[in-house]
């Protein structure tokens, strides 16, 4: 690792309930989707790094899942997955929707974050769904609730106060290495970004339980001689009736997603893609640590 003088780095883990703008906000800073986003709760279910450089700085930026009340194994994965993050960084990010309404979960995220110790700032977003006034009262119950360092007020989707807050946490970081390369954006494998791709359509494209029951594995990944690659994965369900709602009439529904996810890869990689999308069901694998651990979901 590269020691600089008076360079600065650090881990910043992104922490908060489902659905507050964490992966908004890492794609908004880091200038570029790393991160899947979602209109539904419980989008993230994996710790995604963002590596930010500059000629004074490096910060290694972790969103993770939302921090929820856990119904099944997965879930427990998930918030173990968000606070293992939070305990390895050097600052937390405790993000919070201005709209969502407080509850036992965030003063349970709060006494956690308490109990370990960590360095911590109050990200308010989403400022633009309300009126300027009521934003004072929300920054004067928050600083009597706990110590953060800093609170600061941001709407990711709109990238307002982004730049402020990276200046922030800046302000934080340590001396350090710089851990990755400069033009390094991320340290997870493009099998990872595919899956998360093809898993987003999932998302946006289906309702009720089927986003949720549905999880994504790339089988093959390969180079082929003309420099187009060839990609196949394999969609897991959790019951019969969900693999015919996601294949849909025809095949429809899963040519649909498979589309979509097909343009947004070869943006991404830079190169033509063939995408092969199965279905395939796995009954009731959210529930079972065994069968987690067969998808990948292990520490």
């Amino acid at each position: 690792m590269d020691i600089q003088e008076n360079f600065k780095s650090g881990y910043v883990s992104i922490l908060g309930e489902p659905n507050v703008g964490k992966s908004t906000f890492l794609n908004a800073v880091m200038g570029e989707k790393i991160a899947i986003v979602t209109p539904k709760p419980q989008t993230t279910r994996n710790q995604v790094r963002g590596v930010v450089t500059t000629d004074t700085y490096q910060i290694i930026f972790l969103d993770t899942p939302g921090i929820l009340d856990p119904k099944y194994r997965l879930h427990d994965w998930m918030v173990k997955t968000a606070y293992a993050a939070a305990e390895d960084a050097d600052l937390v990010l405790y993000f919070i929707d201005v709209n969502q309404r407080r509850n036992q979960i965030e003063l349970k995220i709060l006494e956690r974050i308490s109990k370990l110790g960590l360095k911590t700032i109050l990200v308010i977003n989403k400022i633009d769904l309300i009126p300027k006034d009521s934003l004072l009262p929300i920054i004067q119950e928050y600083s009597q609730k706990f110590p953060f360092l800093e609170i600061m007020p941001i709407s990711a989707k709109l990238s307002e106060g982004i730049s402020e807050l990276r200046k922030l946490v800046v302000n934080y970081l340590p001396l350090g290495p710089q851990y990755f390369p400069e033009d390094q954006i991320s340290d997870l494998p493009e099998r990872f970004f595919v899956a998360e791709t093809v898993r987003e359509k999932i998302f946006l494209e289906t309702s009720k339980e089927i986003p949720y029951s549905a999880s994504v594995i790339i089988e093959q990944f390969k180079v082929r001689k003309n420099g187009n690659i060839f990609i196949s994965a394999i969609v897991y369900v959790e019951r019969k009736s969900q693999r015919g709602i996601l294949i849909g009439k025809q095949g429809e529904m899963i040519k649909r997603i498979g589309r979509l996810a097909r343009v947004e890869i070869e943006e991404f990689l830079n190169s033509s893609v063939f995408l092969e999308l199965r279905v395939l069901v796995k009954e009731g694998w959210r529930r079972s640590d065994r069968k987690l651990k067969d998808l990948g979901y292990t520490s």
